[in-house]
């Protein structure tokens, strides 16, 4: 494994809050291309360690390198590091005041990345791609969760990030709405994005992770394939979660 196909490397990250020990020395690395799950019980730390990666939560000791750049350095430029980190929430954190143009394209152009003609454009190839050309004038309260999450995607990829983060992208929806959304991180994983998931859909780390990892009590207690992890768990802590999924 060579460094310069390395997206992420965190070594013994802990991460306190107040007296809540929350991340317990998390070693990870995540290859270029590659496609890794992150699953787990509630409060286990996992959505925490997505957060500590683009410094939305200050590491309280270790190391987070991203695409080269230590990010809880103080001297890193982290608005910079995080132009190349897209992000997916839970709760789809559009503006609410904004057309669903206006959310994909503001950043971009904000930021100088592009001209408002480009951000457009990028937006309109980002709105087929999500399957809701349709929608480039709507506001968030006329779309269905689902809808909102996929405009989520889009928004961020409209950034062309290196690697893309997913916090739960489907626990707030309606069960029907959650098919449309993993289908998107389908067609992003097969274009060789690099990805890092929080997610309880165990089919979908099944199907399309290239590693899973199990996270209890602020800890990696074991990482593996998704054929490994889930027909032969080799930690009993792993076993009794799966057992309850």
């Amino acid at each position: 494994m060579t460094n310069d196909n390395m997206k992420v490397r965190v070594n013994d990250l802990h991460k306190r809050f107040g007296d809540a020990h929350v991340l317990r020395g998390i070693d990870l690395e995540v290859r270029e291309g590659e496609v890794v799950c992150i699953i787990g019980p509630s409060g286990s730390g996992k959505s925490t360690l997505l957060r500590c990666l683009n410094r939305l939560e200050e590491p309280t000791s270790g190391r987070v390198e991203v695409d080269g750049h230590v990010v809880n350095c103080p001297q890193a430029d982290i608005n910079k590091i995080r132009e190349n980190i897209g992000m997916v929430f839970q709760h789809f954190n559009l503006f609410p005041h904004m057309s669903v143009m206006k959310n994909i394209t503001c950043a971009p152009v904000d930021l100088k990345k592009m001209t408002k003609a480009e951000a457009g454009h990028k937006a309109q190839e980002l709105l087929a791609r999500v399957g809701l050309s349709d929608k480039r004038e709507a506001y968030p309260r006329q779309l269905s969760g689902g809808q909102q999450q996929r405009v989520a995607i889009a928004r961020a990829l409209a950034m062309n990030p290196d690697i893309m983060l997913f916090d739960e992208p489907t626990s707030a929806l309606d069960p029907e709405m959650v098919g449309e959304v993993l289908q998107v991180m389908r067609e992003l994983a097969a274009g060789g994005m690099t990805m890092i998931v929080v997610t309880h859909e165990m089919g979908f780390a099944r199907e399309v992770a290239d590693r899973v990892i199990f996270m209890a009590e602020g800890q990696i207690v074991e990482q593996n394939t998704p054929a490994a992890l889930f027909g032969h768990p080799a930690q009993a802590r792993t076993r009794d979660f799966l057992a309850r999924v």
